[in-house]
């Protein structure tokens, strides 16, 4: 018995070192190198490649797009999960399958839809055109800010109903039916019955959905051309680190280092949802 419990604390601290070993060395490890590269040549240099006016121009980007997912994915990550878990009705499994597609697709061919969609030889040009004429507006759908908006927007979608729908599959109907039966309306169900249930899973979703927004390449690479004005933050990285030269290097790993701190930023709020939820349980 004793000589099983040794094995077993010998098999726990294996797994405990060879587990410590890998995240330091695959992630502590680069962190800390782009970090440290960021402020090799010294603060001020630091200081104005993350000042840059194409840095500058790529955080605003990276923010809107950010924003904007983060608000679409939540609205119908709530919608898609309150349907999917409160309702039967046909063609339930098919729309649950529709929306894990974001995560099978590879997002450069997401991108490249909406080029064939509504780029210049796009089918829903003329719709858009006709939308333009009609208000006076010259918005355009690829290759700018819109269009970096939306293809973030199809790689976040499933984060928020993914999480929820677990959530809302354990919380059951019961306590809703009984609200319903006592006169309560469709929204003050949600407001006062489902949500206290759901909040730290939305929150958890919310903040995955961030994350995944902030580091999205493929998908913005595709239908961003214009340095400045439509790159995001992982565009601008690539742009400085593919031009060769030891500035352009260095400034790369400085733009880089915004992208860690929102990282670690995200962790942390993720870190403490997590804390508050399994406390609440």
């Amino acid at each position: 018995m004793k000589k099983q419990k040794e094995r077993k604390t010998i098999q726990q601290w294996l797994l405990i070192g060879i587990s410590m070993l890998f995240f330091v060395v695959m992630l502590v490890f680069p962190l800390i190198e782009v970090l440290y590269r960021s402020l090799k040549e010294g603060f001020e240099i630091y200081i104005n490649a993350i000042t840059a006016q194409n840095t500058l121009s790529a955080l605003r980007v990276t923010l809107i797009a950010a924003v904007v997912a983060v608000a679409v994915s939540t609205f119908f990550g709530l919608c898609a999960s309150w349907l999917l878990t409160k309702f039967e009705f046909r063609g339930k499994q098919a729309l649950s399958t529709l929306i894990d597609i974001p995560f099978s697709i590879s997002p450069v061919i997401a991108g490249l839809a909406y080029i064939m969609t509504f780029g210049r030889m796009g089918w829903a040009l003329p719709f858009v055109e006709w939308v333009n004429d009609l208000f006076g507006t010259d918005i355009s759908l690829v290759f700018s800010v819109p269009g970096v908006v939306l293809a973030t927007i199809f790689v976040t979608l499933p984060f928020v109903s993914r999480e929820l729908i677990p959530v809302m599959q354990a919380q059951g109907t019961a306590e809703e039916e009984a609200a319903a039966m006592m006169g309560a309306k469709g929204f003050t169900i949600f407001r006062r019955v489902t949500f206290p249930h759901i909040r730290w899973g939305l929150l958890y979703g919310i903040i995955l959905c961030a994350a995944r927004a902030f580091g999205e390449f493929g998908a913005v690479y595709a239908v961003s051309k214009a340095r400045g004005k439509t790159f995001t933050l992982p565009l601008e990285i690539d742009a400085l680190y593919m031009a060769g030269s030891a500035d352009s290097i260095t400034q790369a790993f400085a733009v880089s280092s915004l992208l860690v701190l929102l990282a670690v930023v995200l962790l942390i709020l993720k870190q403490l949802v997590e804390y508050r939820g399994k406390r609440e349980q």
